[in-house]
């Protein structure tokens, strides 16, 4: 029982004594904009990142039927960690009990990052307070199965990017005749092998996300000023529209007014054009046909339709097809009189014809042509 006591009381002060230090040496790197501490969750590195190795050189104190021994002690190790809190490392520990006696210690160790769980993980901070329990072999004068506690503290070498010291108390119980123990106390060197460092979830941007982040922001500005472009293009073809019913507006007062002043005896003939290949005229042309039938024609004495001339250009398409287009055309033309403005077209002529249309003007020829009297 003196034992154990004695060694809880060697692990409790250095405890103390460590622990100290991480509170001392706390900066900003670890704290948000409203300095409050940030911890985890974090990424998980690769299979071969955050691997050390250590060799150190210290004393051990034993204590075994009831005599106590000081022996030289030499430490290796190899860990890894596979967060900033918590690791795993085997090593080994031995040489001297003195008296000429020798030992062997092959232990399993499970680690804990008290000041990464406390204060967050901070690659500055000079010191790390770092407690483990182990589990393992002892060869001495026979083999036995110890165990016990220890404290890792890691003294961090700022312009050292993988090296740092370390001091490693650990205290041991095993048995032989009767209860045993060893007290170890080492100092050497931690180096770290492949990635050391760690990135906090709330930190990491996959580049691909980033990628098409940046296209997406790029989409919305092409986006905004493609709908700006059409904003002013609308308020322009509005304020054409109102110029345009401003425009015909007069137009129809000036017929009128003329028609008036003039008595208009007749008109020449009106021409409504078809879309190549079509028998009904677009929405244009049917504007046009409504103006003549309700501004033009009866302002003529008498006036009526006479002949309706269907046409067709013979520069495109088959003879029998453009036949059929401008006889199409005519009929239609004939239907809207009679259906929508009540003409009588009992005695109107109906005529088609395919026309062989002059160069560039063939659009000219693909329509119907009403003549007024």
């Amino acid at each position: 029982m003196k034992t154990v006591k004695f060694f809880l009381g060697a692990l409790a002060l250095a405890a103390v004594s460590a622990f100290a230090a991480p509170q001392a040496n706390a900066a900003d790197e670890n704290r948000d904009e409203n300095g409050k501490i940030v911890r985890g969750p974090y990424l998980t590195n690769g299979l071969w990142d955050n691997w050390f190795v250590s060799a150190g050189v210290g004393a051990n104190f034993f204590y075994d039927d009831s005599n106590w021994g000081t022996g030289f002690a030499f430490d290796v190790n190899v860990g890894k960690w596979f967060t900033p809190e918590w690791g795993a490392r085997l090593g080994g520990n031995g040489i001297s009990k003195g008296n000429n006696d020798k030992f062997g210690y092959i232990h399993a160790d499970a680690m804990w990052n008290i000041s990464n769980t406390i204060g967050g993980y901070k690659p500055s901070r000079i010191w790390n307070f770092v407690p483990y329990a182990h589990y393992g072999l002892m060869i001495d004068n026979g083999k036995e199965i110890a165990g016990g506690f220890g404290l890792y503290n890691i003294i961090n070498v700022r312009s050292w990017n993988r090296v740092d010291f370390f001091l490693d108390v650990r205290g041991t119980i095993y048995r032989q005749s009767g209860p045993a123990g060893m007290i170890s106390a080492n100092v050497g060197v931690n180096v770290d092998l492949g990635k050391n460092t760690w990135v906090r979830a709330s930190q990491y941007s996959n580049p691909s996300d980033v990628d098409k982040l940046s296209a997406s922001e790029a989409a919305v500005v092409a986006l905004t000023a493609a709908n700006a472009a059409l904003l002013d293009e609308k308020k322009t073809l509005e304020a054409e529209k109102v110029q345009a019913v401003q425009k015909q507006e007069e137009l129809v007062q000036e017929v009128k007014k003329t028609a008036e002043e003039s008595g208009l005896k007749e008109v020449g003939p009106a021409s409504f054009y078809f879309e190549i290949g079509q028998t009904t005229l677009s929405q244009k042309e049917l504007a046009h046909l409504d103006f003549y039938m309700k501004n033009v024609l009866p302002n003529v004495k008498n006036g009526k339709a006479t002949v309706v001339t269907g046409t067709a250009d013979s520069n495109t398409g088959y003879a029998k097809r453009n036949e059929y287009l401008s006889k199409k055309r005519a009929e239609y033309v004939i239907d809207l009189l009679k259906s929508k403005y009540g003409i009588d077209t009992a005695n109107i002529v109906v005529k088609n014809q395919v026309i062989k249309a002059a160069a560039n003007k063939a659009a000219l020829d693909r329509a119907v042509v009403v003549s007024f009297e």
